[in-house]
């Protein structure tokens, strides 16, 4: 029988059936996990989606926003105040999954991740208890779900907000015979940019829309994508030296309301695409390594499939390395190979093709990846995403959730 979620009783009403009838339970926020992990077959499915308010205090600069919301209630909330809270690069996007993982997205280089603006949260945790997690309520949990997750459902996020009204945006596309200058270009640019500018590569498929010139429709190309936060004047200042590494094939930057910006990809990625993804932390490209994304990023096998660079450097970066389960603040971008078509037949292309990309970038990477970006890869995996923080997150599941209930996730045990 389905029965709509009202507020977080009904939360614990559910949570507690779960355990007492010893159910696999996963808990379903936007539905836009990748990995499928929001669902399970044969199971429980707490879905939050019925739990969508945003309440805005532009006094505070402070947002409270409920498990079940997307960013796009978010961002059209804050907007009217000419705030927003920094999140990913896709609107649909649950609010609760991309915070619970970390948050990246095209404010991080200035106002950081997403996990780096939480101020508190309401949970449910497994044995039925509903707690408020800040740095002065139980906070050695709220240390582990700013990027750990995996600790209780979430029914509510108390968020800071930051002044973004208008943005200076868009993208910015080459040919792929250009991949090679722009790829050097962009990763000594980066580095050294304003944090105002935040700037992703990709590879992709140029969609047939009205958006893009039909004598790129369907090419393959690279491009990065543009959001500076801090005015016209400096960011036109700040775009100048993107523009001279090499005349764009097509351009499309300029001034944008902020959730215009958040949601200018949605319709490429709509529900019910098939997902593969695998994924990256790095610090460097060497020469190497951008022959490498090259070779692969020429072979994207459908439409949908792309690659993104995410830098996650900036203001992200003076977060101490263990002041939240997301450790490694000492990267410069998060890698996210992805592929993505509508037809299930092509999942056999999709993860060949990823697998193989993300292989032969294995040597140029850390050696770990952000758990937002990754399948159900098994425990090593997310012991490497974690590093040193891993130790203190087992000690604080065994606390919280000694019986591992919640782990329909990247899972954290409470065994270690």
């Amino acid at each position: 029988m389905d029965r709509a979620l009202h507020g977080r009783g009904d939360v614990r009403a559910a949570v507690e059936f779960g355990r007492q009838n010893y159910w696999l339970t996963s808990i379903r926020g936007g539905g836009h996990n990748a990995g499928g992990l929001g669902v399970c077959d044969d199971a429980l499915v707490i879905d939050l989606t019925p739990l969508r308010s945003v309440r805005v205090d532009p006094k505070a600069k402070r947002v409270r926003v409920a498990g079940g919301c997307v960013w796009n209630e978010v961002d059209h909330a804050t907007h009217s105040f000419g705030l927003a809270v920094p999140s990913g690069t896709i609107s649909t996007t649950g609010v609760a999954g991309l915070t619970l993982g970390g948050g990246i997205g095209h404010l991080t280089r200035k106002y950081r991740l997403t996990i780096d603006n939480l101020l508190s949260a309401d949970l449910v945790l497994a044995d039925g208890r509903f707690v408020t997690a800040s740095t002065k309520e139980h906070p050695d949990l709220f240390w582990a779900i700013r990027g750990g997750g995996n600790f209780g459902v979430v029914t509510s996020f108390e968020f800071r907000a930051h002044p973004v009204e208008t943005v200076h945006a868009g993208p910015m596309l080459w040919e792929m015979d250009h991949a090679e200058t722009v790829l050097k270009c962009y990763r000594e640019f980066i580095t050294q940019a304003p944090e105002e500018l935040n700037g992703f590569f990709a590879f992709l498929t140029v969609p047939p829309v009205p958006a893009f010139p039909e004598r790129l429709h369907r090419r393959k190309m690279c491009g990065i994508v543009w959001c500076h936060c801090g005015g016209p004047r400096k960011a036109a200042q700040a775009l100048k030296p993107a523009r001279e590494f090499l005349q764009p094939a097509f351009e499309q930057v300029g001034p944008l309301p902020f959730p215009a910006l958040q949601s200018m990809f949605d319709a490429l990625y709509p529900a019910g695409l098939q997902w593969y993804w695998r994924a990256h932390f790095l610090k460097t490209l060497s020469e190497q390594s951008i022959r490498v994304n090259i070779e692969h990023g020429e072979k994207l096998p459908t439409l949908h499939s792309t690659m993104h660079l995410y830098p996650i450097n900036g203001a992200a970066a003076r977060v101490g390395t263990e002041d939240t389960p997301w450790s490694y603040r000492d990267a410069v971008w998060a890698q996210v190979i992805v592929g993505v078509d509508p037809d299930p037949a092509n999942k056999d292309l999709l993860v060949a093709w990823a697998r193989n990309y993300w292989q032969a970038m294995r040597s140029h990477s850390v050696g770990a990846a952000y758990v937002n970006f990754m399948m159900e890869e098994g425990v090593e995996p997310v012991k490497g995403a974690y590093r040193n923080s891993y130790g203190r997150l087992v000690a604080i599941k065994a606390k919280y959730d000694p019986d591992n209930f919640f782990r329909g996730n990247q899972n954290i045990p409470p065994q270690g």
